[in-house]
C-alpha cells in the first residue's frame, strides 16, 4: 500500500512539475502518456528516460508533439547479461530451495537429494540477439554447452558467426533448447509471447529466464506450465506488476526464482545511467543532438 501510495504521489509531482519544465526525466514506473504531455509546458523541448527500454512512453504522442526521446542503451549491457546468468545458474541449480533448506536450518550433504543440472553439452536458446543477448552468451558460453541458437526479427550472421550461433525459427528454439533466456524487447508483437502455448512447445527440463520485460511472460500460463511439469524451472527479473506481492504463486513456487528488477542495479551501471540521462535532458534543453535518442 505505501508503495502504491508513493507512485501514486510521484504521479503527481510529475504532472505539477511538467507543467514548468523545459526537460523531462523520467524512470520506467513514470507513465508518460497523452495526459502528462497534455499537462506540460508548451515549451517542453526534450523527454529523457534513465533506462533502456521506452514502453512506459507513449512514442506516438511524443513524436506527435515533435520531441526527441533520449534513453540510456549500451551502459545496462553487461549488469543486465550478468543478472541473466545469476538466475539460470540459480534456477539450475535448484538454489532458491537450497537457500531455504539453511535458512530452516536443516539437512546436509546428499548423494539424491535437491539435485540440480548442469549446462555441459546441452542447447542455449537466445529470444532476441541484441546487444544483451549477444552479451548473455559470452558469458554462457564457457559452461559447456554444445549448441547455442537464437531467434530475432532478421539473422545477424556477422554477430551469430563469432558466438557459434545458429538463427532458428521461435518454434525451433522452443522446442530444442535446454535453457531460454529471453533478452528481446517488449512491443506488440511480444507482448505475452511466452504463453500456454510457447510452453507447450518445451521440453519438461527446460528453464526459461526473463530479465528483459515482465509483460512479455504471462505470468498464468508459466505458473501452470511449472505446477504441472511442462518446464523445469524459471528465474525472473522483470514481473507485472513490480514488485510482485509475497504471496503470489511464482513467489512462493519452489521452482521459480525471483528477483526484484536488479538487472541493472550496479554503482557503475546506475551512474552511467543516470549521466546519461542527464546529459540527453540537458542536450535537448540547449538545443543539441542527444548522445542517444530513440528514433521515432
Amino acid at each position: 500500500r505505501r508503495a502504491g501510495q508513493q507512485r501514486e504521489k510521484w504521479g503527481a509531482d510529475l504532472l505539477e512539475g511538467v507543467a514548468t519544465a523545459n526537460g523531462l526525466l523520467c524512470m520506467l514506473s513514470d507513465k508518460i502518456d497523452e495526459e502528462l504531455l497534455n499537462a506540460a509546458n508548451p515549451l517542453l523541448k526534450v523527454i529523457s528516460t534513465c533506462s533502456v527500454g521506452y514502453d512506459h512512453v507513449d512514442t506516438e504522442q511524443v513524436k506527435q508533439r515533435g520531441l526527441p526521446l533520449g534513453y540510456t542503451p549500451d551502459v545496462l549491457t553487461d549488469a543486465t547479461a550478468d543478472t541473466t546468468v545469476l538466475l539460470a545458474l540459480m534456477a539450475s541449480r535448484r538454489a532458491k530451495e537450497a537457500l531455504n533448506i539453511v535458512h530452516e536450518g536443516r539437512g546436509g550433504f546428499s548423494l539424491s537429494t535437491g539435485l540440480g543440472t548442469q549446462f555441459t553439452n546441452k542447447t542455449l536458446g537466445i529470444v532476441g540477439f541484441g546487444r544483451i543477448g549477444r552479451a548473455t552468451v559470452e558469458r554462457l558460453a564457457p559452461f559447456g554447452f554444445s549448441k547455442i541458437i537464437y531467434t530475432s526479427r532478421r539473422p545477424l550472421e556477422d554477430e551469430a558467426h563469432k558466438l557459434n550461433a545458429q538463427h532458428v525459427p521461435l518454434p525451433q528454439l522452443l522446442a530444442d533448447a535446454d535453457l531460454i533466456c529471453i533478452c528481446c524487447p517488449l512491443t506488440s508483437e511480444t507482448t505475452n509471447m511466452f504463453d500456454k502455448d510457447t510452453f507447450s512447445l518445451m521440453k519438461p527440463t527446460a528453464i526459461v529466464v526473463n530479465t528483459a520485460r515482465g509483460a512479455i511472460v504471462n505470468q498464468d500460463d508459466l505458473l501452470h506450465a511449472l505446477e504441472n511439469g511442462m518446464i523445469a524451472a524459471a528465474g525472473l527479473d522483470v514481473t507485472v506488476p513490480e514488485p510482485l506481492p509475497a504471496d503470489h504463486p511464482l513467489v512462493k513456487h519452489p521452482r521459480c526464482v525471483v528477483l526484484p528488477h536488479i538487472s541493472s542495479a550496479t554503482e557503475e551501471t546506475r551512474n552511467a545511467m543516470a549521466n546519461l540521462a542527464i546529459d540527453n535532458a540537458l542536450a535537448g534543453i540547449f538545443d543539441q543532438p542527444l548522445k542517444a535518442e530513440v528514433e521515432l
